[in-house]
């Protein structure tokens, strides 16, 4: 169930929606650059329901939530904590994927009393200002496809998957344009600004002082050896999985097992 957008003062309460166990510990799932909120309703469903109360938004410039400015790293994370403090939440755990993983590590950094643990699937740590410019150019001019699959194609993050799976969670996170074409429900202005903000480092690995996973996919290579060096020493589990950087499609068993392991603390430490 979506909750009502609103912005006040530059803060915005975003959209959320609400699957698994009221009775268990809430976990908050932040979705990456272009994704939605039901990015996470497959393993809600399937996997952690049963032990967690999951809350997942649509971030801003996203979905349902609003789409004015400003696209900042610190604004997202000013959203992120005025919508778990309209749904009464002090402390939960989180999950991000991507953009997602990357405001996870920024919230970590600012308010760690608000996280419980943490798992970060594919953060985007930092990459370079070539390739930000490049996908920002591919945003700029694009964001229209002429069908679902033809969106899928056009995807440099999946490699060899099946279309049809990698499309299975995004089904109304698109509409129909006049022409027939199709595009997500997404703000472009935003997706373009937010690659700006992937050339600007992350908070610094001593700054990670909640119980954190960070897993990530080596063949994708969006997470370096150097990064893995500098933050393996200050979260308390790496973990590399096949694949590549859509991880919930293309390592969905071993991301899924492995957040819910870390989440419930039933394994022993794991390292690259």
């Amino acid at each position: 169930m979506a909750e009502q957008k609103n912005g006040i003062g530059g803060l915005m309460k975003l959209a959320t929606w609400r699957w698994g166990n009221p009775e268990g510990a809430p976990l908050i799932c932040v979705h990456g650059v272009g994704g939605y909120h039901g990015n996470f309703e497959r393993v809600a469903k399937e996997r952690w329901g049963e032990h967690f109360d999951i809350w997942s938004v649509d971030l801003r410039g996203h979905g349902d939530s609003g789409y004015e400015p400003p696209w900042t790293n610190s604004t997202y994370v000013d959203d992120l904590l005025e919508t778990v403090d309209a749904l009464g939440i002090e402390q939960a755990h989180w999950v991000g994927h991507s953009f997602g993983g990357r405001l996870v590590l920024e919230l970590i950094a600012r308010n760690p009393e608000r996280v419980a643990r943490a798992a970060v699937t594919e953060p985007v740590i930092q990459i370079s200002p070539e390739l930000a410019m490049h996908r920002a150019e591919q945003e700029r001019l694009g964001g229209v496809w002429d069908s679902l699959e033809a969106f899928a194609a056009s995807r440099e993050n999946t490699g060899d998957v099946d279309p049809k799976k990698y499309l299975a969670d995004l089904g109304d996170h698109f509409i129909t344009t006049e022409d027939g074409r199709v595009r997500r429900r997404t703000n472009q202005a935003a997706i373009v600004a937010i690659f700006s903000e992937f050339a600007q480092p992350a908070p610094p690995p001593d700054t990670i002082t909640v119980p954190t996973l960070l897993l990530y996919s080596p063949e994708f290579g969006m997470v370096t050896p150097e990064h893995i060096a500098a933050y393996e020493p200050h979260v308390e589990r790496v973990v590399p999985v096949p694949g590549m950087h859509a991880v919930f499609t293309t390592a969905y068993e071993e991301t899924t097992t492995a957040i819910e392991q870390f989440l419930l603390d039933r394994t022993p430490h794991v390292t690259a």
